[in-house]
């Protein structure tokens, strides 16, 4: 059996790369950071000496990698994917990109007789694991169909959206909207604490009011547990500036988009990136004079 390559074992990459194994797939597969592949190694996956490696031995190769910066470099390297891929190779990148890049690598593959599809992923390490992803796809509707039961390994919901970029675009909607709400529900919240109210008590007003439909995930925003290996501040302030961006090149007005970006970068510019990314509350906190008790109810991790 030919093996399928895939490059980036992080977080959620591995419980991918796994669930593809599980599936009866050959793997080859490769992470600069050597112990990121050793449990697939332990599952029979090989690990490749390099990106080019993977390049010239497998015509189907996964990415999923931390954003822009390290796509471009997997692809457009001089040992990256497009020099060294074999002929019609289907490239299907998992990562969340930036359109104007994703559009760019989309184009050059097509030039190479090769097939590049944007397909991010949302359900984060739970679902990832589970395999109960969703799956957002942009490209050749011929080249999806060959790698849909690829895709099926590890997700659950699988969209065909049309041309390249779609699939990116979104992903860069969803987690836009998504991380953007986290801080406004923690904003909200820490406002009530600097007037002396208890948030327990506010969330269950909220619950039952015309914000409840937000309050899903109160409890894990709110948590004050930043440990919980969900999705890392660092990586949710990367794709709040990546959907800022993408919104601006294609004309969007983005304001709140703007503002929560801003509380990202200071975070990050606080040391938190490696917490999980509803550390923003301590920006929030900070800035207010006030710290949040922990919610009575127990945070669910997912994401």
């Amino acid at each position: 059996m030919t093996p399928i390559g895939f490059i980036g074992t992080g977080t959620i990459g591995s419980p991918m790369a796994a669930r593809l194994i599980g599936g009866g797939q050959v793997l080859r597969v490769y992470d600069l950071q050597s112990d990121a592949t050793r449990a697939l190694e332990d599952q029979g996956a090989q690990r490749a000496a390099s990106g080019r490696e993977i390049a010239e031995t497998c015509a189907v190769i996964f990415l999923s990698l931390p954003g822009p910066k390290q796509i471009e470099e997997v692809m457009l390297g001089a040992e990256g994917l497009l020099a060294h891929a074999l002929p019609a190779t289907t490239i299907v990148d998992l990562s969340t990109n930036a359109l104007a890049l994703n559009r760019q690598l989309a184009a050059a593959a097509q030039a190479r007789g090769l097939h590049y599809l944007d397909a991010p992923v949302s359900g984060g390490k739970v679902g990832a694991v589970a395999g109960k992803l969703a799956v957002m796809v942009g490209g050749e509707l011929a080249a999806f169909e060959a790698i849909r039961p690829l895709l099926a390994c590890f997700g659950e919901n699988i969209f065909y959206l049309g041309a390249a970029g779609a699939g990116t675009l979104s992903k860069l909607i969803n987690n836009q909207i998504f991380l953007c709400a986290s801080v406004l529900i923690q904003e909200g919240f820490v406002m009530g604490a600097k007037a002396g109210m208890d948030p327990n008590t506010v969330l269950e007003v909220l619950k039952v009011s015309s914000a409840g439909s937000l309050m899903a995930r109160a409890s894990l925003v709110l948590s004050r547990k930043f440990d919980l290996d969900v999705f890392s501040l660092a990586i949710a302030a990367k794709d709040v500036e990546v959907a800022l961006a993408s919104g601006l090149a294609v004309g969007a007005h983005m304001p709140l988009t703007a503002a929560a970006s801003g509380v990202y970068q200071q975070a990050l510019a606080a040391g938190l990136g490696a917490q999980d990314f509803f550390a923003t509350v301590k920006v929030l906190e900070t800035a207010a004079g006030v710290t949040l008790p922990p919610l009575r109810k127990p945070p669910t991790p997912s994401a």
